[in-house]
């Protein structure tokens, strides 16, 4: 059976120590998936996976589309293991969009895949708008899955802050759950280190 939290440690992709996440909340731990994605043969294997799990259950699947930039790599390489075609979605002036000449046809099946989902919130934003265009959104996907949001094969059930609808699927490779803190509460503030978000310095 396949470790996905040792693949995410053996790709330097499970980061520990005091991260400011994007919701504002501060945690001990971060994934970044982009370490995971930067070999082939992995993302290969994971977008396998997690094909497999999608085949399994059934559903017709005509295209994947991901919201840009996070989980353009993870769907590209889910869309090439179904062997369906491929779009993204991408913010202009904040509002999530399907350009670049991408057509979504009515009635086409539609997953959408992210890297990682936490509350579902970009995903749910990229699938208004295939639907918008008169695509049929039949299930969510995505490597790793925060735990907010319950998934096919788990018995995590959805909290609050999941933004996924009920009654669409979702498939992931494995949970991450994490304990997160407010800034006012956060134990590692409390003990003087400093949060930061990946990539603002050079991560």
């Amino acid at each position: 059976m396949m470790n996905v939290e040792k693949i995410y440690k053996d790709s330097n992709a499970l980061l520990e120590g005091h991260f400011k996440l994007s919701s504002g909340n501060h945690s001990k731990f971060y994934l970044q998936s982009a370490k995971v994605l930067e070999d082939p043969k992995t993302a290969k294997l994971l977008a396998e996976a997690l094909a497999k799990q999608i085949k399994e259950s059934g559903i017709k699947v005509d295209a994947v589309c991901s919201p840009a930039l996070g989980g353009i790599i993870s769907g590209f390489a889910l869309a090439t293991a179904l062997d369906v075609r491929f779009i993204f979605a991408e913010r202009v002036e904040t509002v999530m969009t399907i350009r670049r000449g991408f057509e979504v046809a009515k009635g086409e099946n539609y997953v959408i895949c992210e890297d990682i989902i936490t509350t579902g919130g970009s995903a749910l934003e990229a699938a208004k708008q295939v639907e918008a265009q008169g695509g049929n959104v039949v299930a969510y996907a995505a490597l790793a899955n925060r735990g907010f949001c319950s998934r096919e094969g788990s018995s995590l059930e959805s909290t609050t802050s999941c933004k996924l609808p009920l009654n669409k699927p979702l498939f992931a490779l494995d949970d991450f759950t994490f304990e997160m803190y407010s800034p006012e509460d956060c134990p590692l503030c409390k003990d003087g280190s400093e949060a930061y978000k990946p990539g603002s310095r050079g991560n």
